[in-house]
């Protein structure tokens, strides 16, 4: 498959792979064709015998500033239920790969590129590195793992904040709650990535390292266990007037219209 949304080589080190986003002139957003793009890089990888790790990063900042709106307010449900398919699979092959994936952040890394670091082992992250769910802001749902993975990674509270207010967290936050791993000097998030992998594959039993990600991925299949509801109702929202309007005034760079909550009980009825 010729690549257009990412690069793909190997860094210093041969026995890696390394795939950078590379399209940060449109903010790196993931789009169907990225997503393609980037199970076809996976499973190259995940089938080579010759490749140890896999390294994951973009050519330059943002590292990724979420879903294209422009594609999501075009689609049906239907569309939007299969686009957010492909977007879980994509997701669960990083986390299925029995070789080390690590990410290198650098810049905004936020909604659908949150989601995509957290599938990966391990985040390195420079220091200005920005990390959050903001869907919430454009009408969405961060239900692409955000909802679901958040609670197990910084605890149920905490996952409300984020996910509820749409703030975002500097590197340094995000390592003390759990979000990210480690915090570096910025500009230095890649190579100390490729470092990590090449210490691994020096240092570290393949067999026990794949045993140990397979253990632990029940966890992940908790969170998920809602995953086929949770893409049927974002479809859902994605295809609603809410959805386009705020989308709408987002990349117009308009202020949002304020909108009343509507509650979840039933109404009195009248005598």
């Amino acid at each position: 498959m010729p690549y257009e949304t990412i690069t793909v080589d190997a860094p210093d080190d041969d026995r890696l792979t390394r795939i950078r986003l590379a399209r940060p002139e449109t903010g790196n957003l993931v789009t169907g064709r990225l997503l393609d793009e980037l199970t076809d890089a996976i499973v190259t990888a995940d089938r080579d015998d010759d490749v140890r790790g896999i390294l994951l990063s973009s050519t330059d900042e943002p590292f990724c500033s979420g879903a294209s709106l422009d594609e999501l307010r075009d689609l049906s449900w239907e569309e939007g239920s299969r686009w957010l398919t492909a977007y879980f699979e994509t997701l669960d092959l990083i986390r299925d790969t029995g070789k080390p994936v690590i990410a290198g952040v650098e810049g905004t890394c936020v909604a659908g590129g949150n989601e995509l670091v957290s599938a990966c082992d391990i985040i390195v992250a420079g220091k200005s590195a920005r990390f959050g769910q903001p869907e919430v802001n454009v009408g969405s749902t961060a239900a692409g793992g955000g909802v679901q993975l958040l609670p197990l990674m910084v605890g149920e509270k905490r996952a409300k904040d984020l996910l509820l207010t749409g703030r975002l967290l500097d590197a340094e936050e995000a390592k003390a709650i759990g979000l990210i791993t480690r915090v570096v000097p910025d500009g230095e998030a890649e190579q100390r990535a490729a470092d990590l992998l090449s210490t691994i594959a020096d240092e570290k039993s393949p067999q026990a390292y794949r045993t140990i990600k397979a253990i632990m991925k029940p966890w992940t299949n908790f969170g998920l266990m809602g995953q086929e509801m949770a893409r049927d109702l974002t479809a859902r929202v994605w295809d609603s007037e809410e959805f386009h309007a705020r989308a709408d005034a987002f990349v117009a760079r308009e202020e949002q219209t304020p909108r009343p909550f509507t509650g979840t009980r039933p109404r009195e009825q009248d005598d």
